[in-house]
């Protein structure tokens, strides 16, 4: 490792957590030339993907619950890819945490609550030194994603990632407190490495450089893994709007819609289709499609590992509050909306500390 290990809590130990504490084995082991593949920067201010290490573990899984989180990361309803390393225990129990409204009454197959008592987070948090808690929980559990907001702002006073659309980074209170107890907060809602909303803001500015009038355009994803069983009715619509915002923020007219459906025989691996309907010279119609395959998870860990780094640089410079550049880069969701070669841009002056935030 080139620096302190950066000590990370992972709330919802499901797919992503899996992809995330698989990749800490897979770039420690890494051995070939070169840069290890995969990774946006391998270096943010002396850190690098190895530095990344969980100290603390939250779920209400009953099959997940006390086990190491090495084990637990491949109970069921997990079923992310498995990437090419050698596990150890890290000896990291998994806590019970809060139920709230994490656990939709459809899912309840799925997630299996325990009957356990829920542990004092923010005193986990404390007794194990963690320095950043990143947010894995299900599309709108706005009341358990608060819960552990505020534990880590609040009672740990330490940096929150929140890697769902529940408002954290946009919720007001929080925000504040987060800029009182110096916790840098990056949020809301994680754009994956190469995912659906970086690509489809990718395709606009590329036809809006070509002179390109869009009329309308719309995006259809399909999964199999939980995240897409868990998106029914408000919760569905929850991922849809924070979508909707982190490509319509660069539409600049023209009809938006998305879409999720859940195909079970998929598994993590996830489809996307664009789909744009437009006009070229002299008002000639076109039509432009494009497909995206990806693993869904590690695509989500790898932008996950830049967020986690970044936020940890701030905590090092004593920087509270919301991080606007990592924001705007990482998330579909950012309190303010930031072209993203321009983020991009911010972001290397923050690490270089030209720039606070």
């Amino acid at each position: 490792m080139s620096k302190t290990p950066i000590r990370v809590a992972i709330v919802g130990i499901g797919n992503c957590a899996s992809s995330m504490v698989q990749s800490c084995f897979y770039y420690d082991q890494w051995d070939g030339e070169g840069l290890p593949p995969g990774v946006m920067n391998w270096d943010l201010g002396g850190y690098t993907p190895r530095d990344i290490l969980p100290v603390a573990g939250f779920d209400v899984d009953r099959r997940k619950i006390g086990k190491d989180i090495t084990a637990a990361i491949f109970e069921g309803p997990n079923c992310a890819i498995r990437y090419d390393c050698v596990m150890e225990s890290l000896g990291v129990p998994v806590h019970m945490g809060p139920v709230c409204d994490g656990v939709a009454e459809w899912m309840n197959e799925d997630f299996q609550p325990s009957d356990k008592k829920p542990v004092d987070v923010g005193q986990i948090l404390k007794d194990n030194g963690v320095d950043v808690m990143i947010n894995f929980l299900p599309a709108a559990s706005d009341e358990a994603t608060k819960y552990y907001a505020d534990q880590a702002i609040n009672v740990a006073k330490i940096g929150f990632v929140n890697g769902m659309p529940s408002p954290v980074a946009n919720d007001p209170a929080l925000r504040q407190a987060a800029e009182n107890n110096r916790c840098p907060v990056i949020g809301d809602d994680i754009k994956s490495q190469l995912g659906g909303t970086i690509v489809h803001r990718a395709l606009i500015d590329c036809l809006n450089s070509r002179g390109i009038t869009i009329e309308k355009t719309y995006q259809i994803n399909y999964a199999g893994n939980t995240d897409f069983r868990n998106q029914v009715g408000a919760r569905v619509e929850c991922k849809h709007e924070s979508k909707r915002q982190g490509i319509g923020a660069f539409l600049d007219g023209g009809d938006l819609a998305v879409g999720a459906t859940p195909m079970p025989n998929m598994g993590d691996r996830k489809t996307t289709i664009f789909h744009f309907e437009g006009f070229n010279y002299g008002g000639a119609p076109l039509t432009f499609k494009a497909i995206l395959e990806v693993e869904d998870s590690p695509n989500f860990a790898g932008s996950m590992s830049e967020a986690v780094r970044y936020c940890k640089i701030a905590r090092d410079r004593g920087i509270g509050g919301v991080l606007e550049s990592a924001s705007a880069f990482l998330m579909k969701s950012p309190l303010v909306q930031i072209p993203d070669q321009e983020a991009q841009s911010h972001l290397r002056e923050f690490v270089e500390g030209k720039r606070e935030r």
